[in-house]
């Protein structure tokens, strides 16, 4: 006879320290699962307080709103009938966790915290929380005075354990223990646990869902059993975009999968899964039965309670489907474009501004703020309430609903092309058309009277007057005079962010958007303060390679065909600088390939390479060049890299994308004052190249004597 439970996870948009909201997004998906007939939820990692409050952790006003949110579902119907597995954060005997909270009919069931943290890349969890290192034990958790006058509960389980229910066995496993070696879920399995949830706050990283994929699937293939896996998703107030992608698995098999990207605050996603199936799967696999009967055994808290009350006569078993992976193109397309709604929506501004070149990288961020409008006016024509009543309060229009993406962007974006002497009329038609395409404002201001201006400012001080170096200027000068150029659309980009909803008529001011690349930024090719100085940049954690295939692909799928012109135009700065003529590209100037700037960046970054090290590998990598010329591009890339690094400091906040990144705030933790000599390492670097050399000399003659 089949045993099935209707069960429910979820993607929430959660925001960090907004409780009323989250608390408003949890309790909806709750009273959405209930409705459905699911008779367990499981929710994202620390979903009550938001998982991104980070230093908030520290104080206990945050564990304290935890505890009073938790208190108006546990005195709310909300649990009535069904097991909840949310995620909170919890003080106990004065020590911070990252918990897991079993609410059912009202009463705590279990407080599970966490027992690995991530520590890596974006994540510094142990500097809030403590990983619980206690093992596979539970001890008491007195509850708090309002939570026990709710329940009527002095004290609750607090650790680690299975919760047997009257016709199963489930346990949970938070975000990071998923990736561990030794994963909880592998001596949860062992024990009998049929069912392992997975509340989680994992960020969106171009080609990084198949990773999570191949863990649950291997996770349920090897020993059997169901995986329920919930997220965040969306932007909860920094750099990240938590990606939802709730799934739900079952023996190696996918059963539901929820979204990556979307603009919905609650999503849910269900499955309707025969635990005979399960039972089946284990009992036939007879090694398997042999570890499980010498496994550690795990302490259970029994509870009165039956998942699988389902009517057999209303549902059916939920059949397997196919898994969903998006090309890296839409992954660009769509994770950037609902991380800037989500940061225009809750930042109460009127629009975007964005100085629009009309090369590859202001052109994609364009592209992303239209591709942000398409996705919102597909949700107003749906009847989608809430967001529809997010565009009204973001354009200061009562009762207005977009009839197209065009429509949407003319009141929201501005576009103004900053013109110079040295600017080019093909630049200025890319940049009108593009601007026309997606429907958006767009102007042109030209900027050589803020320089003339500054200049003469400086003269009046110093009786000198500074000129490029093709006007006889020294390199000084000539630097001095392309990085005003630079800055003065800075600060004209500011100026007219704060006016331009003013000068049309309407109220508010716009968030500046900027357009530095993730390589650009790690090379330091830029200028510091320039209009790469904005308040959000949503291409900055996209390298150029990406770049350039992501405007191909939205030219032939998102209807902005000028993208494939833009494409194709050699990137330039157009600043006029010492011997740059119309013709010379930026990777000329850089002195490297765009493509080799990104090699360089994953090897730094990635594989944990200093100097010498990158020579060692790229010898091997790049057969083409010889050891003397790796050696060389290596010790320019490490020169422009660390003269340049004091940038990082000041770098505009990026969507992350790529794990090379040179993010100084948290990501990529290293010094901004280098010795740009690096005299040690590329001593130890031309050592490196001259053993490689010889190398090369002894092979030649090897394969020289053998043809003979």
């Amino acid at each position: 006879m089949a045993k099935l439970v209707r069960i429910a996870t979820c993607n929430l948009n959660q925001w960090a320290m907004d409780f009323d909201g989250n608390l408003e997004r949890v309790m909806e998906s709750i009273r959405q699962a209930k409705a459905e007939g699911a008779t367990f939820r499981v929710g994202p990692e620390l979903e009550i307080s938001g998982y991104g409050c980070e230093d908030h952790f520290l104080e206990t006003d945050t564990f304290n709103h935890t505890w009073e949110s938790l208190a108006e579902i546990l005195k709310s119907e909300l649990s009535d009938g069904i097991l909840l597995d949310i995620g909170a954060a919890i003080m106990h005997r004065n020590v911070s966790y990252n918990c897991r909270v079993f609410i059912c009919n009202r009463k705590i069931v279990l407080i599970r915290p966490k027992m690995f943290m991530a520590d890596d890349g974006n994540y510094r969890e142990p500097r809030w929380f403590t990983a619980w290192d206690k093992g596979y034990t539970t001890e008491d958790y007195y509850v708090p005075r309002r939570i026990r006058e709710i329940c009527g509960q002095e004290k609750v389980p607090f650790g680690i354990a299975a919760i047997s229910t009257n016709d199963t066995c489930l346990a949970s496993e938070t975000c990071e223990e998923l990736f561990t070696p030794n994963a909880p879920h592998i001596l949860f399995g062992l024990n009998g646990v049929e069912i392992v949830a997975n509340g989680s706050g994992s960020h969106h990283q171009l080609r990084k869902l198949d990773t999570r994929i191949d863990l649950m699937k291997s996770a349920t293939a090897k020993s059997g059993g169901v995986y329920l896996y919930a997220n965040q998703q969306g932007c909860d107030g920094g750099r990240l975009y938590y990606d939802g992608c709730a799934m739900i698995w079952c023996n190696g098999h996918l059963m539901a999968q929820g979204t990556q990207f979307s603009l919905n605050d609650v999503e849910m996603v269900y499955a309707n899964i025969d635990l005979e199936e399960v039972r089946s799967f284990r009992s036939a696999f007879a090694s398997r039965s042999v570890q499980a009967a010498s496994a550690e055994k795990i302490p259970r808290v029994d509870l009165d309670f039956d998942l699988s009350s389902l009517d057999e006569t209303t549902f059916e078993p939920t059949k397997a489907q196919e898994i969903k992976i998006l090309h890296p193109m839409e992954e660009i397309a769509y994770g950037p474009s609902s991380w800037l709604w989500d940061y225009l929506r809750r930042s109460a501004q009127r629009g975007f501004f964005l100085p629009l070149s009309g090369g590859a990288d202001s052109a994609s961020t364009a592209a992303l703020v239209g591709i942000m409008c398409q996705e919102v006016v597909k949700k107003c024509k749906d009847g989608d309430v809430s967001v529809i009543q997010d565009v009204q309060k973001v354009t200061r229009r009562k009762d207005w609903v977009p009839a197209t993406p065009e429509e949407l962007a003319k009141e929201i974006l501005y576009c103004v092309y900053m013109a110079s002497e040295h600017s080019g009329e093909e630049t200025l038609t890319r940049a009108r058309d593009l601007a026309a395409q997606i429907g958006a404002n767009f102007d042109v201001i030209r900027i050589d009277g803020i320089t003339r201006a500054i200049v003469e400012s400086f003269s009046n001080c110093t009786n000198k007057t500074p000129h490029m170096e093709t006007a006889g200027g020294c390199t000084a000068e000539d630097l001095a005079m392309q990085n005003i150029q630079a800055r003065s659309r800075m600060v004209m980009a500011y100026f007219m962010a704060q006016l331009m909803p003013w000068a049309s008529g309407s109220s508010g001011s716009l968030l500046v958007l900027g357009s530095a690349n993730v390589d650009e930024a790690l090379r330091g090719y830029y200028t510091k303060y320039d209009c790469s100085a904005a308040d959000i940049n949503p291409i900055g954690g996209i390298c150029k390679v990406d770049l350039k295939d992501f405007l191909k692909w939205a030219a032939a799928n998102k209807g902005y065909t000028v993208l494939a012109k833009v494409e194709k135009a050699p990137p330039t700065a157009e600043l006029g600088g010492a011997g740059r003529g119309a013709e010379q590209t930026d990777e000329e100037d850089m002195g490297m390939s765009y493509e080799e700037l990104s090699y360089f960046g994953k090897l730094r970054k990635i594989s944990r390479c200093g100097p010498v090290s990158m020579v060692n590998k790229l010898v091997y990598e790049w057969p083409h060049l010889s050891p003397s010329v790796v050696g060389e591009k290596v010790k320019k890339f490490f020169f422009y890299y660390s003269i340049n690094r004091h940038k990082m400091t000041t770098l505009t906040p990026s969507y992350h994308a790529e794990n090379y990144s040179p993010e100084d705030n948290r990501f990529d933790l290293r010094q901004f004052l280098y010795n740009a000599r690096w005299s040690w390492q590329y001593r130890k670097v031309d050592e490196a190249v001259a053993r490689l050399e010889r190398l090369d000399d002894m092979r030649a003659a090897k394969r020289q004597k053998v043809k003979e």
